[in-house]
Parts: structure tokens; C-alpha cells; sequence
């Protein structure tokens, strides 16, 4: 079993005036890695920030913070190379905004990053299944892309449970509502990629709300592999 429990905080729920400072207090306060929200205006409603800040950050933060690009945007496989050179360590784009899956995959690896594969609630988890293995890492969305604050959809965990029997070593991320009260459905369906935002972001203590996700998450790993 080669996958592990990791925490990474959504830097958009952060006070975005302070986001490089925002970024060091999470890596000290023990985040795995940070998930950066990159949105277009186009695949979602929302407009974030691209490979400049990206790029900022790097600089500012040095090589040591992975950085999970989570691309919500219509035409990925325009980024690729931009991120790469701001400092990108994992590109991860949606299914639905592309026709050429095998490609971009392959675009991202000759760019040295690692691959993330997502997809929206409505999208059937067998669509991702054909590239399963060859991603490093597939995002089940526990809510609707491109807005924070939203309800966690509980309803998302058979895609969960159904990647990690299929697929027992492949990194599996969730991303929506998930906090305290959610991180145990996410664990036992085999998650062990979590993002949180708001829970972790707008705590008063964002070190133990990590460490809480993580002990839950390498809990239920510990037991699937004890199961096996």
C-alpha cells in the first residue's frame, strides 16, 4: 500500500492580502501541501489567479512546499508549460474541460510534474476509470466546483469506495466541505488526499484541526490495510 495520509489546506480561504505569510503559517502549522484553486471565469463562474502569483510564491516560499495545482479551467492544456516554469508540482485538471485526456497527461509529465485527474459530482467516476493508471493522483469533488462553502455531498462516497478497490495504491483526493464533521465518511470510503478550506483556514487552530484530519485519515488506512 503505497499511498499516505496528507493534509493540504486551500490556500483561497485565506486572507489572499497576506498570502504569502498565509502559506508559511500552513506549512508550519503542518500541512502536507497546498491546494491552489485556479479558476478562469469560463469552466467556473469564479476568477482567481494564474501563473504569475504562482510564480510569486515560489520565490517567496522556496522548493520545499508541493504545490497541487487544481485547474478549473476550460482549455488546460494552454497552462501546462506556464505553471511548470512558475513552480508547479502537480497539475491537476478536470475531465470535462477536455477531449484529449491521453494527451494532456502525457503534456504534463514532459513538463516534470505529477498528474491529478478530477471530476465534477455529476460526472460518473467510470469515465475517469480508462486513466486511472496513468495519474498519480484522482480528485473526487464533494461539491460543486468553483464556489467555497458549500455543503459537503455525502453522496460522493461510493466514487471514493469504488477508486480505491480498483485502484488500492492510487492517491485519491476529495475536495468540498470537508472538515471535523466530514473527515471520517471521506476516510473510510479511502480518501487519503484531503483538502480543506474554510475548517483549517479559518480556524482558531489550524495546526489541530490538521492534525485531527491526519490521524483520521492514517487511522482508516492503518485498518484497510490491516483488512486486506
Amino acid at each position: 500500500m503505497a499511498y499516505s495520509a496528507k493534509i493540504g489546506p486551500s490556500i483561497l480561504n485565506s486572507d489572499l492580502a497576506c498570502l504569502g505569510a498565509e502559506c508559511v503559517r500552513m506549512m508550519e502549522c503542518g500541512a502536507d501541501y497546498l491546494h491552489l484553486d485556479v479558476m478562469d471565469g469560463h469552466f467556473v463562474p469564479n476568477i482567481t489567479f494564474g501563473h504569475p502569483v504562482v510564480e510569486c510564491l515560489r520565490k517567496h516560499l522556496g522548493p520545499d512546499p508541493f504545490f497541487d495545482m487544481h485547474m478549473m479551467v476550460s482549455k488546460p492544456e494552454q497552462w501546462v508549460e506556464p505553471m511548470a516554469a512558475a513552480g508547479a508540482n502537480q497539475y491537476t485538471f478536470h475531465l470535462e474541460a477536455t477531449n484529449n485526456p491521453g494527451n494532456l497527461i502525457k503534456e504534463i509529465r514532459q513538463n516534470c510534474m505529477k498528474v491529478g485527474l478530477a471530476i465534477k459530482p455529476w460526472t460518473s467516476v467510470e469515465e475517469l476509470a480508462p486513466w486511472a493508471g496513468q495519474i498519480d493522483m484522482a480528485l473526487v469533488m464533494t461539491v460543486e466546483p468553483g464556489f467555497g462553502g458549500q455543503k459537503f455531498m455525502e453522496d460522493m462516497m461510493p466514487k471514493v469506495s469504488w477508486l480505491r478497490s480498483q485502484f488500492p495504491s492510487l492517491d485519491i483526493e476529495v475536495d468540498g466541505g470537508v472538515g471535523p464533521d466530514t473527515i471520517h465518511k471521506c476516510a473510510d470510503a479511502g480518501a487519503n488526499m484531503i483538502v480543506s478550506g474554510s475548517a483549517i483556514m479559518k480556524s482558531e487552530d489550524p495546526r489541530s484541526v490538521i492534525a485531527l484530519l491526519r490521524s483520521v485519515c492514517a487511522e482508516a488506512i492503518q485498518k484497510r490495510s490491516l483488512d486486506r
